[in-house]
């Protein structure tokens, strides 16, 4: 009360006292170097003694660790993979401003920290666990947000002194059972309601990072990045700082031994920017990477397409208004607008124009192709035309050899982290002479077995398939024309193809549903199955999800001009 000095951030009075001494303003949470006059007159009287709170002296546990918290577990995991992506080629100002910003409101909205500790809850202190700390100086209780920004031995918390539990109650509260201070309480019903934070939500942080600066990374390159390693997900754990020992519901919190699901990042990302009350993202307009113009032009290219069929995706955008800034762009909260999946709405485009100029009903696209290859013969100059059944079996013979790769990597990936966990000083020789030990016969077995070494990752890109104009096999379509399969009509190209066939004649409206249709490969032609396939695979997500944004554009497309027909679901003239 006797501090009435205004704040220099925010300019107002309203000064709390931290656990160190030091005062901080309740608005803006800024710290300054004032510290409280203490008066102690307990053992001499008539004397003014000025004192300065260290707080409670972090005491090292008696394997060697420290104690630690989970929070401090996940924001090491979001720091690294924030480096990560600054190291891929995002801007910096993710990490340090867009990504702290979300970390430190989820914290408070989850009442972790930047906040009165809430009634009932025992155990929310936030020492720095620090591997170059020294156990016998004073520690200093970091900031959650700037180990973000900083190195792990930099920065200072600033919270409310009621935050801090006392080291009684903190001590009584530690599991053995548990690494973490408050690992044992991290699964209990109440944290449900506060939007539990999980491995998948790392990713989900960094994803909505990632769209509100509106970089040119999709959800599908963040998970693939993830599964190729350049981005720590799969036992980041062993990574952590040596004191910070992990056992028992650590590793179940930490450990992940499934990849990355796009559905439960992508879910997650909506729900957690609901929870911190985020106001609308920065529009998504046709200049952004993320505009289906943009993106189909990207997919245009990777699936081996002409270049002309970039003209109709853009048609089709315009006719159904999907590339306007109030479709695309994210209103956390807003339950009447659509989650726009960027990338699977580009592909979805792409596999509607196909079906607009090729049928894709497993008939009228070899007729097609046939007629175009009679003509291939004829033409000596000029750009060759388009031939569905060669794209075909080029693109299929390229698909079936990475989908093998791929698979091929997933079944020999080694679930179990590199670097050995111990829980002791005692038995930390033990357990690295028996890890060396298991290492050098899986040598011996693979000299023996003559298998290759495994090798190291590759570079990351954006593409995972590549063609180039330059090979003289004539495996690139980008060039080739599609003369042969359109007419002039009123002084606009279009298909020669009349009809039309439409997934589904009714969308699904029941939300425990999770699908505007359904999608069973029986009940579809094979070559719709097949460019599904390919963009599920160029995607690394379910051929469903995809099927479900197509249904959506056929019925923006043709909204007035449905009829039911026996073959395909419904068949309509365009």
């Amino acid at each position: 009360r006797d501090f009435n000095e205004r704040c220099a951030q925010c300019s107002e009075v309203n000064w709390g006292l931290t656990d160190g001494g030091r005062f901080y303003c309740r608005s803006c949470h800024n710290v300054t170097e004032r510290t409280r006059e203490v008066i102690n007159t307990d053992f001499i009287s008539n004397t003014r003694v000025q004192t300065i709170s260290k707080g409670s002296r972090k005491k090292e546990k008696t394997d060697g660790g420290c104690e630690w918290y989970v929070c401090e577990g996940f924001q090491f995991v979001l720091k690294k993979q924030a480096e990560a992506l600054e190291a891929l080629g995002v801007c910096p100002q993710m990490k340090d401003e867009i990504l702290c910003n979300f970390w430190r409101l989820y914290l408070q909205k989850s009442k972790q920290a930047y906040c009165d500790r809430p009634d009932g809850e025992t155990v929310k202190a936030l020492p720095v666990c620090d591997s170059s700390t020294d156990v016998e100086s004073e520690p200093e209780t970091p900031s959650l947000l700037h180990l973000l920004s900083l190195s792990e031995s930099e920065g200072d918390l600033q919270t409310d002194s009621s935050f801090v539990s006392s080291t009684s109650k903190v001590s009584a509260s530690t599991s053995v059972c548990s690494g973490s201070v408050d690992g044992s309480l991290y699964f209990m019903k109440n944290q449900k309601e506060k939007l539990r934070m999980t491995m998948p939500m790392t990713l989900s942080f960094c994803y909505m990072a990632l769209l509100w600066l509106r970089e040119p990374m999709t959800l599908s390159d963040l998970l693939r990045f993830v599964v190729e390693g350049h981005i720590p997900y799969l036992n980041v754990f062993q990574h952590f700082p040596e004191k910070m020992k992990l056992y028992g519901v650590d590793l179940k919190i930490f450990c992940v031994e499934s990849w990355p699901v796009y559905e439960e990042v992508f879910n997650k990302m909506h729900e957690l920017a609901a929870f911190l009350d985020l106001p609308r993202f920065p529009d998504i307009t046709d200049s952004c990477f993320l505009h289906p113009d943009m993106l189909c032009m990207k997919y245009l290219m990777e699936a081996n397409l002409p270049d002309e069929l970039h003209d109709w995706t853009c048609r089709v955008v315009k006719k159904i208004c999907i590339g306007e800034a109030d479709f695309l762009t994210l209103v956390p909260g807003n339950k009447s607008t659509r989650k726009v999946k960027y990338d699977v709405l580009a592909a979805a485009v792409i596999i509607v124009v196909l079906k607009l100029l090729f049928l894709l009903d497993d008939h009228y696209e070899w007729l097609l192709s046939d007629f175009a290859e009679e003509r291939n013969k004829n033409n000596k100059e000029g750009r060759p035309y388009f031939e569905f059944k060669k794209w075909y079996k080029v693109i299929k013979c390229s698909l079936d050899a990475e989908q093998k790769k791929l698979d091929e990597e997933r079944a020999k990936y080694q679930w179990r982290c590199e670097k050995p966990l111990f829980y002791s000083a005692d038995k930390k020789s033990k357990v690295l002479k028996r890890r060396q030990m298991v290492v050098n016969l899986q040598n011996q077995f693979r000299k023996l077995s003559g298998s290759v070494q495994p090798a190291e990752k590759p570079n990351p890109s954006s593409f995972q398939l590549s063609w180039s104009e330059e090979n003289t096999d004539g495996s690139c379509f980008h060039g080739h024309s599609l003369k042969g399969i359109l007419q002039e009509k009123r002084g606009v190209l279009a298909a020669m193809n009349p009809d039309y066939w439409l997934c589904t004649v009714e969308l699904c409206r029941e939300r425990s549903c999770g699908h505007l249709a359904h999608y069973r490969e029986v009940e579809f032609p094979q070559s719709y199955h097949f460019v599904l396939s390919l963009f599920s695979f160029l995607l690394r997500i379910q051929p469903s999800s995809i099927h479900d944004d197509v249904c959506l554009i056929e019925h923006k497309l043709f909204n007035k001009k449905l009829c039911k027909k026996p073959k395909y679901n419904t068949v309509i003239r365009k």
